[in-house]
């Protein structure tokens, strides 16, 4: 945890509601941090059913391997997350480690070790000695307690500044029901799927097809969406856990993805989804502006994602906005490189609501000054409208500062 708060944190943390059938607890393992927590539990109530995206990485983590076997059974009842180490290329002592872990969860928990989902963020390459926690778990699974949110976003945290939380309450059929979520992440975020780590949990009593569909679908505007430099982590885990204690309530049982009744649901899953995957955005590593990029009149909407992605990745567009210069320029550039259909000539582009450039040459009403003073905002947006078409996408990134090299120049030692 960086001892500077990122200038884009919340003002203010949401109120965690309980959810019924969650119980969470944290502890320092001295993994590799000093003097703070350091590992996560969270405990769920028998039936909970479990859906998860994971890094499309043709490296991933050990945990993500593991995760992977076990999403097919459907059924979870503990989950553990440590930070300090990825057990990331780690080989067979990572296979070991989780394999440890998943033991010692499910004497624990009083389960099987399918029953288990692991995850692990940190340094990659070296091995992470199960050892130092495992023996810690058994006293997390009987102290979990339902109102430990902020501990439990505080204990995932790496190189963030600051914990990630969102919550929703919405009606299903006639009763309430509450979406909490946490997240961890500021580098190596180019999700390609979600983000480094984040964890969902409801008591919507929702089958685990459902879960995964609206989890996948979720996703692509939300997590998928966002970019802080370009870099897809191995251990990307977002994993949403549905207990379905609210059915006791009055909740519907939802067995199919079709149901009506899932609709106020999908939408505000997808803003908390959002939330959290915009609170990673702002706190990019070095990150002092929150960048907004929509691309329009493209050949189609995934031609417009990629010409999206191309900008907001871009690290001379994003050396541009911590600059506070609006180099226009630039976003030619990187839309020309992105590989997608688009004409020169009939190219616009938005700094805010300042046009710079109009059908292929800079705009006759652009003024310097007026686009100077919109750059020093701490949340900018870029437009570009590719003129061929009715493609459209947005997506989300942060600037590109001195601190972020000095943060990566030195993670491991």
């Amino acid at each position: 945890m960086s001892a500077t708060i990122s200038p884009l944190a919340p003002k203010k943390y949401p109120k965690m509601p309980d959810i019924e059938g969650v119980r969470i607890a944290t502890a320092e393992a001295g993994i590799k941090y000093k003097n703070r927590t350091d590992l996560l539990a969270m405990v769920f109530d028998a039936g909970t059913t479990v859906a998860g995206v994971f890094t499309k990485s043709k490296c991933p983590s050990a945990p993500v391997d593991f995760c992977r076997q076990n999403l097919g059974q459907g059924k979870a009842r503990v989950l553990v997350v440590n930070s300090g180490n990825a057990n990331a290329f780690t080989g067979s002592k990572g296979r070991a480690s989780t394999a440890m872990t998943g033991e010692a969860a499910a004497k624990a928990a009083g389960c099987t070790p399918d029953e288990v989902f692991l995850a692990s963020t940190g340094v990659i390459g070296e091995p992470l000695d199960a050892g130092k926690f495992s023996h810690l778990l058994a006293g997390l699974v009987k102290d979990g307690r339902p109102d430990l949110w902020a501990e439990a976003a505080k204990a995932i945290m790496t190189t963030d500044t600051y914990p990630k939380l969102a919550t929703a309450t919405v009606k299903l059929g006639d009763a309430d029901v509450i979406i909490n979520g946490i997240a961890k992440g500021a580098g190596m975020i180019a999700p390609d799927m979600a983000t480094m780590l984040s964890f969902i949990a409801t008591d919507a009593p929702i089958a685990a097809p459902v879960l995964q569909d609206l989890l996948s679908r979720g996703t692509a505007k939300t997590f998928n969406a966002v970019t802080v430099d370009s870099d897809t982590s191995t251990s990307d885990t977002l994993l949403m856990f549905a207990t379905g204690t609210a059915s006791r309530r009055g909740a519907p049982d939802i067995t199919d993805a079709g149901d009506a009744r899932l609709g106020a649901f999908r939408r505000a899953l997808g803003k908390v989804l959002k939330s959290l995957a915009l609170q990673v955005v702002r706190d990019g590593e070095g990150a002092r502006k929150q960048v907004e990029v929509t691309v329009t009149g493209a050949k189609s909407a995934r031609s417009a994602k990629r010409i999206a992605l191309s900008i907001a990745n871009s690290p001379l567009v994003k050396t541009a906005v911590a600059g506070e210069d609006a180099n226009w320029g630039r976003v030619v550039m990187a839309i020309g490189k992105a590989g997608e259909p688009a004409d020169r000539d009939l190219l616009s582009i938005w700094f805010g609501d300042i046009r710079l450039a109009h059908e292929g040459e800079r705009d006759a009403a652009y003024s310097e000054e007026a686009t100077s003073a919109y750059m020093k905002r701490d949340e900018i947006r870029i437009r570009a409208d590719i003129g061929i078409g009715r493609g459209k996408a947005t997506v989300w990134t942060c600037d590109l500062t001195k601190e972020y090299v000095a943060i990566n120049g030195d993670y491991r030692s």
